[in-house]
This record gives structure tokens, C-alpha cells and sequence, in this order.
């Protein structure tokens, strides 16, 4: 087994420094709250004004600095805003288990990190030479635990951004491959998953190979709304944020959408727990990011936003409603739509990957 060595402490931006302390004293008031959530529209819609091709938004121009939000009102302790109101572990190191495969251009290893009381598993890869180069975490999307492998998911976007020089951190999640479990209502509210997510950024950042002021995180579907959820609660861990045929940054969209229909006893769980949305509004919307996009403003984070006008999981009404909420909220977005993929990205994923490394790599110089 090798052992990742003791990492010099870990530097961030003076900005996002000053986001951290300033969060972590302030324990009232609530961020913006996030608009009603809407039924789901049908599986296959698309937007009524598709492109006949791909089409880019016009990035939105650097706000002027707003304030920093105060930490929201923390309602239960199973929420977005109890885990802003945490202080991080910022001495996390990444532990490499067993080194998988070795080329001319890369090493890939299988690895593990802390996150709380849990140990993370995951999948590595590093380019030859001795940096220091750019990162980034990888969250993948919703796979059946029982049936997912170490770093399954995202395959192409790991090799891609590897050879083009960056550090990739592919996290497993908790209680997928042989990462430490926690119960079903857990992996249903999903804010363990931006733990994990939060905790893999850190542990990156540390890597002795590694320019911790050069730390991105990418994440498609599932795995965008936990890259979502990383950027409002901990938005000072990350310098950039790409989001792939995300789920809706409104919970209740994803909750009926799959919740409800497909892992019903769980979906019952909750609202034992919690109450339902009728009963307990506000616990459902402080588990949506879009309550908070207001935190990603005032860190000057950048957004990207990748989607399929044709995605039949994550209709591409959800993707319009976010970026039109980050807009609002001041966040710097970029959107690319793309008129005729779907879920998975076919024909324009080779233009889709090269715009997020040309994003990840402009955001990085700002």
C-alpha cells in the first residue's frame, strides 16, 4: 500500500479565504429562497425553442462583488445549510491503495480518502511529469450500488482530461464500491454525496503534484446536482463548476421524479422523518442548491452548464430553469445547449469536453 506523504498546508484564493471566515460567523438570516417547484414535464420534452444546432449562451459578464450571504437558518441537521454552517477538515490527504494501470502519459490508481467518519474510495489518475498541475473531481451520475464499480461512470471524461494535464479525482461515493455505507434516507437526501464530493476537493487540493488554486469539479447527472450542492455549501474548495445533463437544482423535481415512482418505502422513510413537502416546505427547499445560488455569486464562481435538448431522463426545462436562476442570482454562467443529444452525449461530446477544458483552464486564470 503507498501512503500519500504529509502535504504542505493547503493554499486557497485570499477571496475564498475571506468567504470561509465569514460564513463560518455568521449563523443567521437566510439566503435567497428558490421559486416553487413544478410538476416534472413528460420524459422527452425539449425546449420549445431548440436550436436546429448546437447553440452557446453569451457568458454572463463578472458581477459586481456582492456582499456575503450570512449562513442560513439551519432547520434540520440533514441539509444543505447545516453543512455550510461545518468547519472543514482542511488537512485531508489522499491515500493511494494500489496503482491499477501505468502508460507513457499517465499513472491510475485506486484510492481512498476521509470524509467525516467514513473512508471514500475512488479512482486517481495522475499525468508524468512533476507538476504542479490543475484538478479536478469527477462525480458521476446514478448507478444501481449493487452493480457499481470503482470509478464507473465517466470513463471518458477521465482519460480526456488526463491527457490534456490535469490531476482527476474520480469519487465512488459513500456506499458505492468500497467506500464506507450509511443508511437509505442518506443516499436519498444526497447532501452525503456533496460531502464526499466537498471532502474529495480538499484531499485533491493537498496532492503534492497538485496547484490547489487550480481545482475544478465536474459532474453529470446525479452528479451534477452534487456538484451543485459542493459549489453552495463549500464554494471556497473549488476555482470552477461543469454540470452534464444534470437532475434539477430544485430537490422535489428529482424526489417525484424518481423518488416517489421507483424507491417508494424510502421515499415513505422520509416522510416520516421529515413530513411531506405540504408539512414541512422548507425542509425540501434547504436540500435544493438553487435556494443558495446566492453563496456561488458572492464567491465568484463560474458555472457551466452542458445539456441535451433530446435528454428523456433530465428534461432540458430543468436546465433552462438553472440557468436562468444563476443568472438571477449574479453567478458568472455559461450554457451550452446541444439540439439533437441526449442523456448520455454522442455526436457533440468531443466539442462538449474541449469547451469544459477551455472553461476550467480560462477560470483558472482569473
Amino acid at each position: 500500500m503507498h501512503t500519500a506523504r504529509p502535504r504542505p498546508a493547503r493554499r486557497h484564493r485570499p477571496t475564498r479565504l475571506g468567504l470561509a471566515a465569514a460564513t463560518a460567523l455568521a449563523l443567521a438570516g437566510c439566503s435567497a429562497g428558490a421559486s416553487p417547484s413544478p410538476a416534472p414535464p413528460p420524459a422527452g420534452a425539449t425546449s420549445a425553442a431548440s436550436s436546429p444546432a448546437t447553440s452557446t449562451t453569451t457568458p454572463t459578464p463578472s458581477p459586481t462583488p456582492t456582499p456575503t450571504p450570512t449562513l442560513p437558518e439551519v432547520r434540520s441537521p440533514d441539509t444543505l445549510p447545516a453543512y455550510m454552517a461545518e468547519e472543514l477538515d482542511l488537512d485531508l490527504t489522499i491515500t493511494r491503495e494500489r496503482l491499477q494501470s501505468e502508460t507513457d502519459d499517465h499513472e491510475r490508481w485506486e484510492v481512498s480518502y476521509p470524509s467525516g467518519d467514513l473512508t471514500i474510495t475512488g479512482i486517481l489518475l495522475v499525468p508524468e511529469g512533476e507538476g504542479p498541475f490543475p484538478a479536478v473531481v469527477l462525480n458521476h451520475g446514478h448507478i444501481d450500488r449493487n452493480r457499481y464499480w470503482s470509478g464507473q461512470g465517466v470513463p471518458r471524461e477521465q482519460e480526456h482530461l488526463v491527457e490534456q494535464g490535469f490531476v482527476v479525482l474520480h469519487t465512488d461515493y459513500r456506499g458505492h464500491a468500497g467506500s464506507d455505507d450509511t443508511d437509505e434516507v442518506d443516499h436519498t437526501l444526497r447532501v452525503g454525496y456533496v460531502r464526499d464530493a466537498v471532502n474529495a476537493a480538499i484531499a485533491l487540493g493537498n496532492e503534492d503534484v497538485v496547484d490547489p488554486d487550480r481545482v475544478g469539479m465536474v459532474g453529470r447527472s446525479m452528479g451534477g446536482g452534487v456538484t451543485l450542492g459542493a459549489a453552495v455549501t463549500h464554494p471556497e474548495v473549488i476555482d470552477a463548476a461543469v454540470v452534464y445533463a444534470s437532475v434539477s437544482s430544485l430537490y422535489l423535481d428529482n424526489f417525484r421524479r424518481w423518488e416517489l415512482p421507483e424507491r417508494s418505502g424510502t421515499a415513505q422513510e422520509v416522510y416520516k422523518e421529515y413530513g411531506d413537502p405540504e408539512e414541512s416546505p422548507e425542509f425540501y427547499t434547504d436540500l435544493s442548491p438553487r435556494t443558495f445560488f446566492d453563496r456561488i455569486a458572492a464567491a465568484d464562481l463560474p458555472v457551466q452548464i452542458h445539456h441535451g435538448e433530446a435528454d428523456d431522463t433530465c428534461p432540458v426545462e430543468w436546465a433552462r430553469a438553472t440557468e436562468a436562476s444563476l443568472e438571477e442570482a449574479g453567478v458568472r454562467t455559461e450554457t451550452h445547449y446541444y439540439a439533437d443529444e441526449g442523456h448520455t452525449f454522442e455526436a457533440e461530446w468531443q466539442t462538449s469536453i474541449e469547451r469544459t477544458v477551455s472553461f476550467l483552464e480560462e477560470s483558472f486564470e482569473d
